[in-house]
């Protein structure tokens, strides 16, 4: 099979990675792909969301699967794209169509999504600019902490949990009036803030099946002890110690089985991820927010994790076959460290030469994120440039390895959290 996977950061490297293992696979293209991907396949200069270019790329490359990274794509409605050009048909897209997409597209439609199907979630109202006064006078006597959302993507910073009526006033205006998060703020979601520890849960589905993967919890905060403006993410562990048999059930037979079901009755097609963002509040779950695809860096240490072949369960999915899979999972614990520019998330400077990437690591796997080849030289191209996923028996061991790498790695302005994990440790 020949195989392209869209995206070009620190998931689409995992991906790459995993997928080349497969004995199925027989070309793998990633668009537009990094300079560590290139390690594991060809990488096609293409925006993911020129879809007319993508559809060329596919015909030109006989690509028999395409596997969609980000979210952008997949919400600007790649799946029907293919599904509707009489030359592309025939070439599955694994993500979801862009009616199913909303699940992360937009926070308003979940919400409505999770009410309707009876799924665990904080309260909460909805605002657009038409309502503006109306949602101010809201926000102004709301319980503290409230938590903003805005309802479109923004690229994992639209969320902004305030801790006092004034910062909640402010940005209310900032997000509705002053287009702070540009067309993703018009309208924004208003919660209760949920007290508790978070976890990130993925599911593979067909539409009609579904597979759980390995858990992951993540960092988003810049900070250590989580202070700071939120990111991308800046590290993940894998499994999550809190995440028992107990706690895991209550999560497939309120959430997983609801959502699975509730797509299906609302005439919602969805083949593809999904991203669960849970909070356990005492000891129940309740979601956050779904997101239609693997998280970054989450993919990092659960796709380690994964012992199935990645490019047979995607065919299932496509073959609407998952029914037919178990996943099989490594007792090993993962633990992946983001190596970030100076001054992310806010502006920083890119073209720094990346040095310490030639040593060999056991146990440990370098994934890049934002990274760029000039002339053999590797680069940093972006906020977040690269991550580091080790391997051990325990977090503990596995976290150390991590940190223990990065203290081999250096670009110009290199900063990484040295406490990811830290609430198991």
């Amino acid at each position: 099979m020949h195989i392209l996977i869209l995206g070009g950061g620190g998931r689409e490297h995992a991906l790459a990675w995993k997928i080349s293992q497969s004995k199925s696979c027989t070309a793998l293209f990633i668009a537009p792909g990094n300079a560590g991907t290139s390690a594991f396949g060809k990488n096609i200069q293409l925006d993911p969301t020129d879809f007319v270019a993508i559809g060329k790329a596919c015909l030109e490359n006989k690509i028999s699967l395409v596997l969609v990274g980000p979210e952008e794509p997949l919400v600007k409605g790649i799946v029907d794209y293919f599904v509707n050009d009489r030359s592309l048909s025939h070439i599955p897209v694994i993500g979801p169509n862009a009616s199913a997409a909303r699940l992360e597209g937009s926070k308003a439609f979940s919400k409505q999504f999770m009410l309707k199907h009876g799924i665990p979630t904080a309260k909460y109202k909805e605002f657009d600019t038409d309502h503006f006064s109306e949602g101010s006078e809201y926000v102004k006597t709301h319980s503290l902490p409230v938590v903003l959302k805005a309802d479109g993507l923004a690229a994992g910073k639209g969320v902004i949990i305030c801790q006092s009526h004034i910062e909640a006033m402010a940005e209310f205006e900032l997000m509705l009036q002053q287009d702070k998060f540009g067309e993703a703020g018009h309208r924004i979601v208003v919660e209760e803030f949920l007290d508790g520890i978070e976890l990130s849960v993925f599911v593979l589905t067909d539409g009609d099946h579904y597979v759980l993967l390995p858990e992951a919890k993540d960092y988003k905060k810049i900070g250590e002890g989580d202070k700071g403006p939120n990111t991308g993410g800046m590290g993940a562990v894998s499994p999550v110690p809190f995440a028992d048999s107990e706690f895991m059930l209550k999560v497939k037979e309120r959430i997983i089985d609801p959502t699975i079901k509730g797509l299906k009755s609302d005439g919602i097609e969805y083949r593809g991820f999904i991203f669960i963002g849970l909070i356990k509040v005492g000891i129940e779950p309740m979601v956050i927010e779904y997101n239609c695809r693997l998280g970054d860096p989450e993919t990092e240490v659960i796709i380690p994790r994964l012992k199935n072949d990645l490019v047979d369960l995607l065919k299932a999915v496509a073959d609407k076959k998952l029914n037919e899979k178990t996943i099989q999972i490594d007792s090993l614990a993962a633990a992946t460290m983001v190596a970030v520019s100076r001054g992310y998330p806010g502006s920083y400077e890119k073209g720094f030469v990346i040095k310490g990437l030639d040593e060999k690591y056991e146990d440990s796997l370098v994934f890049h994120s934002g990274t760029q080849l000039d002339n053999g030289q590797v680069l940093t191209n972006g906020g977040r440039v690269l991550c580091v996923t080790s391997y051990a028996g325990s977090l503990q061991d596995a976290i150390r390895k991590s940190m223990t790498v990065l203290t081999h790695i250096d670009f110009d302005g290199m900063y990484f959290r040295r406490d990811i994990g830290y609430e198991f440790l």
